[in-house]
């Protein structure tokens, strides 16, 4: 049997059932509790059981995942979820995502997905030109920032490390000249597991890790940084910095950096504030991010496009491609065709361009610049909103699109009990951090969604779980 759209050819009953389904969810989403979502137990006995032994009807089996899962789905794509800066998905994008399903393009190469690898050069260069990074820039398409800034670090150990004469692809690590890699207290842990992953070590273990301090806000000393620079012995130097601090949206100082470190790798995690440069407004904050050597960001955040979608551009295409490409008999490749597996450490992989593709095709430059402008309001809106409820205290300066409040009381800290109730209660979802030794609610807005009516209605309910 087959489901018959007026609009279009018949529908397979499977795909029929996963658009209505879908459709309702999405429909549902601006007056759906945000959480809580149901218990671990419930969810275990709506999808677990024992395999079955034969086939089932496909679109039976999609009809039983979405009553099964139903109730453990939080609304991160809705307009009042403030958690993790996560963002939703615009709607081209989430089409585009549905079609890219559909298509089923493996993107490691250009013989195996055209389509999707001129999607990914297009897009680059959009990309580049929004952000404004070099355009000489390469651009890989990963997961997310953590492997982001993996593969931007992986291209900085083997830049750092070819001028000085060492093939790190080739010999590795053992018996390479030591690398110094200088970061930030505030980094985010993505950088340190990258770090971690490269076979640095860890920061705070490893003699070849330095660690500066830190402003009030998380943004790196650049005068620490040079320090260290003179400290050290001469030779191989990365240093990571970032766009966009995770409890505050501080950006380092950029330009400052590269001064202070003037031969060393430059390295920007930037997963959601390397798009202030979108804004003409914002841009100052990124100010000298084009003099960096690698950059790492997220399309889920900030450019509201489906997970998973991570970006990474570097300064030196053909470091980047040393760093990450492969090579086998049966791979072949035509002149001036782009392979997906030389950007990115994944050989086969999902077709992430279409949607970031259809995503900056609809808002285009005006749609992501108001699009980030609207956020960094609307936080500002949160602060402002939050400043006079009793034992409230904003613990940040509200330059992007976070905030941090921590509230108390005559029994001492009362955080953790205001965001219990808050996640509780369903209207909105914010989680909780650590910021100079205390507790927060960490609100992060980043959806595209989100209007000035979702934020007074969370406001009212954090109010209320404040009283």
């Amino acid at each position: 049997m087959t489901s018959t759209d007026p609009s279009g050819p018949a529908l397979p009953p499977a795909l029929a059932e996963a658009a209505r389904r879908a459709a309702a969810y999405l429909a549902g989403l601006p007056e759906r509790p945000v959480g809580p979502p149901a218990d671990a137990a419930t969810l275990r006995a709506g999808l677990g059981g024992p395999l079955p032994d034969g086939p089932a009807d496909p679109a039976g089996v999609v009809a039983a995942l979405a009553e099964a899962a139903e109730p453990g789905l939080v609304a991160s794509a809705g307009p009042r979820y403030f958690g993790f800066v996560i963002g939703g998905g615009v709607p081209a994008a989430v089409g585009a995502d549905w079609l890219t399903s559909a298509w089923d393009q493996n993107a490691g190469m250009y013989v195996a997905a055209p389509a999707a690898m001129v999607a990914e050069e297009v897009t680059g260069e959009w990309l580049k030109e929004l952000l404004g990074l070099p355009a000489a820039a390469s651009t890989g398409f990963v997961t997310g920032a953590t492997m982001a800034n993996f593969t931007g670090l992986a291209a900085a150990r083997h830049a750092v490390l070819a001028r000085a004469g060492w093939d790190v692809e080739a010999a590795g690590l053992a018996g390479a000249p030591p690398v110094r890699v200088i970061v930030g207290a505030e980094r985010h842990v993505t950088v340190d597991v990258a770090l971690r992953y490269l076979g640095f070590g860890t920061p705070g273990a490893s003699p070849s890790i330095t660690v500066v301090p830190a402003d009030d806000q998380g943004r790196i000393v650049a005068g620490a940084v040079a320090d260290a620079v003179a400290a050290g012995p001469p030779g191989p130097v990365i240093v990571a910095v970032q766009a966009g601090n995770v409890n505050t949206g501080a950006i380092d100082p950029i330009a400052a950096v590269r001064a202070a470190a003037p031969g060393a790798w430059i390295h920007v995690d930037g997963a959601f504030g390397l798009w202030a440069g979108a804004s003409p407004a914002l841009r100052s904050q990124v100010a000298g991010v084009e003099l960096a050597d690698s950059w790492a960001t997220d399309g889920h955040k900030w450019l509201n496009v489906p997970y998973d979608s991570g970006l990474v551009f570097v300064a030196d295409p053909a470091a980047h491609r040393a760093a990450t490409t492969l090579a086998a008999s049966y791979l072949t490749g035509g002149e001036g065709e782009r392979n997906g597996y030389d950007w990115a450490p994944e050989a086969s992989r999902r077709a992430r361009a279409f949607p970031i593709w259809a995503a900056l095709r609809s808002l285009g430059r005006s749609g992501v610049a108001d699009l980030v402008d609207r956020c960094c309001a609307q936080a500002r809106r949160f602060a402002e909103g939050l400043a006079d409820v009793p034992g409230a205290e904003i613990r940040n300066e509200v330059t992007l699109n976070q905030v941090l409040v921590r509230f108390t009381g005559a029994e001492g800290d009362r955080t953790a009990a205001v965001a219990a109730a808050v996640q509780r209660e369903g209207t909105c979802w914010a989680g909780t951090t650590t910021w100079h030794g205390a507790p927060a609610l960490r609100i992060s807005v980043s959806g595209w969604s989100t209007t000035q009516a979702d934020v007074d209605r969370s406001l009212e309910a954090i109010r209320k779980a404040a009283s």
